[in-house]
């Protein structure tokens, strides 16, 4: 099976929207649902991906005449055979899933994912700045009470892994924004290109903060590319490929700096508010423990330095929408440099 070479049922979804085509992913849709089944329990991913497969597979069971039902099936089967094995991010559906209870976290969560949403949809600027800037306080809040407590408690929670996709087109520029939100949140990212997702390396509470922050700024970022090809194209000019490329280049590198100085202040503050300093070992602690669990997961992988956006004009527009972007507090020193396992850039 897949899952037994440490795919998850996204992964495999995102890999035949790609390769193949929707009567395709209706069978698979409707196969992982049929798997998923069998399981009394799923960890918490698992299930939330199930859920989103499930909407893959549309009304009702694909239908299509024998022949083309039957080559759509071996074209599928194909696909999944010829797998590699990789990184496993969690427990394969069937083993014990261990749930430690968090309380309160489903509603935090809850609440930042709300904050993200309103300041998404606004059309006030400072509205969706206050609204931002609230969710990524709870983020880094929420991140140090718990670093603390289990500090105190002895818990001993370790690092654990998530994949987010990373899709085409510009996707070396969506990789390095999610690098920066990654590292502004006390992860590591790990872009594998030829497959499309990026494995984030962290804690519990700050991989939830990556995906939700990550998701929120990608909107953003996409809608201020829209709007600026708008106002270029009523000036006169085409706007190209180039110009989409580095605008996106030039967004993910000012966001990650803003990102980078968020974190920074924060965690002095935090500091401050700490008798005697212990915080600082804490969290460095932690940082240790994110780095030796990426190490592990990727003993091969390298940085490698990405090619320079072309268009100025892109440029220029893609570093104002990130300095207009509702970046909040709270986020580590990042590198614009995407991290890639050798052999996967496509």
């Amino acid at each position: 099976l897949a899952w037994e070479r440490g795919w998850q049922p996204a992964d495999v979804v995102r890999l035949v929207r790609r390769d193949l085509e929707d009567p395709h992913l209706r069978l698979l849709a409707e196969l992982i649902s049929a798997e998923a089944r069998r399981y009394e329990r799923l960890a918490p991913r698992w299930a939330a991906q199930l859920a989103d497969v499930e909407e893959e597979s549309g009304p009702g069971p694909y239908k299509a005449d024998r022949f083309s039902y039957a080559t759509a099936v071996l074209e599928l089967c194909l696909l999944l055979v010829r797998l590699p094995a990789i990184e496993p991010v969690g427990p394969v559906p069937g083993t014990p899933v261990h749930l430690p209870s968090v309380e309160g976290e489903p509603r935090m969560l809850t609440r930042i994912r709300a904050l993200l949403a309103k300041a998404e949809a606004t059309g006030y600027p400072q509205e969706a700045e206050a609204l931002t800037a609230k969710a990524q306080e709870l983020m880094a809040r929420h991140s140090i009470d718990e670093a603390v407590l289990a500090d105190r408690s002895h818990r001993g929670d370790v690092p654990g892994a998530c994949r987010i996709g990373v899709d085409a087109p510009y996707e070396t520029a969506k990789a390095i924004l999610l690098d920066a939100v990654a590292s502004a949140n006390r992860c590591r990212a790990v872009w594998n290109s030829a497959y499309g997702f990026s494995t984030v390396v962290g804690f519990e509470p700050d991989l939830a903060a990556v995906e939700l922050l990550h998701t929120s700024l990608l909107v953003q970022g996409t809608a201020a590319m829209t709007r600026a090809e708008a106002a270029q194209r009523a000036g006169g000019r085409k706007r190209t490929k180039t110009f989409r490329q580095s605008f996106l280049m030039a967004y993910a590198h000012r966001v990650g700096e803003r990102l980078a100085e968020a974190t920074a202040r924060t965690t002095q503050e935090a500091t401050a508010d700490t008798e005697g300093g212990a915080l600082l070992p804490v969290l460095a602690a932690r940082d240790v423990a994110v780095a030796d669990r990426t190490d592990r997961m990727f003993p091969e992988t390298v940085a490698t330095r990405v090619r320079g956006a072309t268009d100025a004009e892109g440029w220029h527009h893609g570093t104002s929408a990130a300095n207009a972007a509702h970046v909040p507090d709270g986020a580590a020193d990042t590198d614009t440099r995407a991290r890639i396992r050798p052999g996967d850039r496509g």
